[in-house]
Parts: structure tokens; C-alpha cells; sequence
């Protein structure tokens, strides 16, 4: 890496974004060698920095790196939390010198797919209202749901923090009291999808998100595990952002192969078979 801005090198190792770590700059948080950075100021993998005491690894080569989670129901989506509940970073891989940001939250009773990623400034791009990036959700409504309920949340309910309404709301599966339907919504605001089914009068069951903008969440992830996501998935996310192409490094060590597994067991195979003879 040639000299860079102390602001994207921050935001690049999954401190912030480029606004967040500027704000920590000019309130001299960020030291360079131990001298108080200033803005404008850049660095080189040469030289040591730190934000609020915390060594933070300047790359050579930056590396893009995205988790795909599959929350449970009743984890929460803080780094720490008081009362000793679980928290959706405990089970994420370490990362040196850089830390994971969640794209989003759910809150603990949501369940399915959240995004991580030590890209701040990808992370900012992809929470923020203006890029409008989808959010898809599998919904278990309790209660008769009509079709001049779907077409109320479809062209916008008022709800108490603003207006807010679905992109799209198809039915999936079920009979009676229990219904369930996939939602889209452009927006990730605090409960939104259980308010808008509640302004119709009826009640959200079961909540689980299942897409994130262009990633899905793959029914090999079960609930409480991770997966890497491949640099070409992580490419088209990004480019939703307006934001280039970067390297990609797996965090896994040894990434199990299945081809190179069966190899191994067929020469195992041999060498007992010459040793029976």
C-alpha cells in the first residue's frame, strides 16, 4: 500500500466510517507514531497507528472480507452486553487487528441473516436510507390477513417515527390463523416490519430476514454459524455502493476441499491394500 489517508485506512480496518473516523481525528483519538494525527495527514504500513489506544494493522494490500450469520432468536447485536445475554459477535472468527461491523441489526426476537464485514465504509454505504438496498423478510402472521391489508402497507402507513411502507408483499405458505409471507422493505429502521403489520390489527409470530441487497441467506447456514462469503459475491455487493473492487483473503486457514479430501482417502485406500499383501 502506498500512502493512504489516515480516515480510509481507519474505515478500511472496520473502525468506522470515513465521517466517523474523520470525527475521531479532530478530536485527537488517532496517534501516528505516537504524535496526534491530524487531518489530511497520511500513513504508510510503515508507520504505527492507534485509535483510543487500540493498534489498529495497516495492510499492505487492504483485503475486503464479508460474514454471512445466521442470528438465532434471542441474541442481541451489541459488542457487550450488561446483563451477560449472548451477542451476535460471540461466535465470529478474530481477525487481527481489525474487528468486525455488523451491516444492520435485528432486534432479539428477529432471527436469519446478518452481514459483517472489517470494511467500515462499505458497511456505512449499505445502512444508509439514500441507497435504498433491499431487505427481505419471511413473516408468520397471526390473524387474517385481507388483501386491502397488503395494498394499506404497500402504498405507505404513518407510522410514529415517519412514514413507511413494502416494496412488495407475497403470500408463501399456510392456512388459517398462521400465514406466512415474504416482505421487502427499503430500510432498516427500528421495528419497522412488525409496526406495519401491527397498524393493519395483526400480529408478526415469527420474523426472519432472509436477504440482505443481493445475498441470501444459503440453507447451509444454520442458525448460530458463519460463513465466508466469496470475493465475487462481495465485488457485486460492493458495486451496489458505487464502491471499487478490492483483494479477498479466506480467514479460514485450512478451507476444507472436497475434492482434495477424496484424493487423500484414495491413497490411504492404496497404501493399506499394498500393506495387506
Amino acid at each position: 500500500m502506498s500512502e493512504e489517508r489516515i480516515q480510509k485506512v481507519l474505515a478500511n480496518a472496520g473502525s468506522g466510517s470515513r465521517r466517523e473516523m474523520e470525527r475521531a481525528i479532530d478530536e485527537g483519538r488517532v496517534l501516528v507514531n505516537g504524535e496526534v494525527a491530524k487531518l489530511g495527514d497520511k500513513i504508510t504500513p510503515r508507520d504505527e497507528l492507534k485509535l483510543d489506544g487500540r493498534t489498529i494493522k495497516v495492510e499492505n494490500k487492504a483485503v475486503r472480507r464479508v460474514l454471512v450469520y445466521n442470528k438465532p432468536e434471542g441474541e442481541i447485536c451489541t459488542r457487550k452486553d450488561p446483563e451477560g445475554r449472548h451477542t451476535v459477535f460471540d461466535k465470529l472468527p478474530n481477525i487481527n487487528g481489525e474487528r468486525w461491523v455488523a451491516i444492520g441489526r435485528l432486534d432479539i426476537n428477529t432471527s436469519g441473516l446478518l452481514l459483517f464485514t472489517n470494511d467500515g465504509e462499505m458497511a456505512n454505504r449499505l445502512m444508509h436510507p439514500s441507497r435504498q438496498i433491499e431487505r427481505e423478510y419471511a413473516v408468520r402472521v397471526l390473524g387474517e390477513v385481507t388483501q386491502e391489508h397488503i395494498d394499506n402497507m404497500c402504498n405507505g402507513v404513518e407510522l410514529e417515527d415517519g412514514p413507511a411502507k413494502f416494496t412488495d408483499v407475497q403470500f408463501f405458505d399456510g392456512k388459517g390463523a398462521n400465514q406466512w409471507f415474504h416482505v421487502v422493505i427499503m430500510e432498516g429502521r427500528n421495528r419497522e416490519v412488525r409496526r406495519l403489520w401491527e397498524s393493519q390489527g395483526l400480529q408478526v409470530s415469527r420474523l426472519k430476514r432472509v436477504r440482505y441487497g443481493s445475498v441470501f441467506l444459503d440453507s447451509e447456514v444454520r442458525a448460530g454459524t458463519w460463513q465466508e462469503l466469496p470475493k465475487k459475491e462481495i465485488d457485486k455487493l460492493a458495486a451496489t455502493v458505487e464502491l471499487p473492487a478490492m483483494p479477498w483473503k479466506s480467514i479460514v486457514k485450512n478451507k476444507f476441499d472436497p475434492l482434495k479430501r477424496k484424493m487423500e482417502k484414495q491413497r490411504t485406500r492404496r497404501s493399506v491394500g499394498k500393506g495387506r499383501k
